[in-house]
């Protein structure tokens, strides 16, 4: 009776000892006497005893805040840069064997190679082209890490910081920019009227009832106003008392 009792009590430590239960988004890295073997999960795994050793991996896509890096750019501007890294761990046995902390490495691999890459752009092109960048860095990130068994889902740079002089002088630049579409718009403006009264004047040449037209319709338009007081000349004479062409008056002394 004992030596069941001992026999099923030996059984059940090393059930409690051997059962592992590895969730969907886990798998186990398992190394027997020092030797790794292949990758096991997700489910129920079994292990042997003080012979066995496991670790587990998430196979989840993580997130890594880059924190801001003192960047100059191609250009010779300052500028502090920071972005985020989404990737995850796609083959398990070499994130472990192949580097000490995946995370650890993948971070630092992540602030250097923002800085390459920000430093070998211009100002305009890291501000106007983020979407360029991105993947650039993605690139890299993902060429560099492949050996550790990581996949680079994306890079996305989230703050761009340029210094108060910086920021003052685009500002300047911006103004001036709005100004100098205001004064274009303008003189398109005075260039179109100045071409419309033009087509005006020689259709009126053409066909002197038009101004007559034009001076009653003028006449009509001040006639609305209660205050004002309205003395109509006729046309003829007004004709008359303009100089002609050709003709140079003078004032009488």
């Amino acid at each position: 009776m004992y030596s069941i009792s001992a026999i099923f009590g030996v059984v059940v430590v090393f059930l409690v000892l051997a059962i592992r239960v590895m969730n969907e988004y886990e798998r186990a890295v398992v190394f027997r006497l020092g030797r790794v073997l292949q990758a096991k999960g997700p489910g129920l795994i079994i292990l042997i005893p003080v012979i066995d050793r496991m670790i587990r991996v998430s196979m989840r896509v993580l997130t890594l805040d880059v924190p801001a890096q003192d960047v100059i750019t191609r250009d010779n501007v300052s500028v502090q840069v920071s972005a985020v890294v989404y990737f995850k761990v796609v083959e398990p046995t070499k994130s472990i064997i192949e580097v000490e902390d995946f995370l650890f490495a993948t971070s630092q691999l992540a602030q250097t190679t923002l800085r390459s890459v920000c430093g070998g752009a211009e100002l305009d092109e890291l501000l106007a082209h983020r979407e360029k960048m991105n993947m650039q860095i993605q690139d890299l990130l993902d060429k560099q890490t492949a050996p550790w068994g990581i996949k680079v889902n994306s890079v996305e740079l989230k703050h761009i910081d340029l210094p108060q002089e910086m920021q003052r002088a685009m500002a300047k630049q911006a103004e001036a920019e709005r100004e100098r579409r205001a004064k274009v718009i303008n003189a398109e403006g005075e260039y179109q009227a100045a071409t419309k009264l033009s087509q005006a004047a020689e259709i009126i040449a053409h066909h002197p009832q038009a101004l007559q037209l034009r001076y009653l319709q003028t006449m009509q338009e001040i006639s609305t106003n209660a205050g004002s007081t309205l003395i109509p000349i006729p046309l003829d004479i007004m004709t008359k008392l303009m100089p002609q062409k050709g003709v140079n008056s003078t004032d009488d002394t």
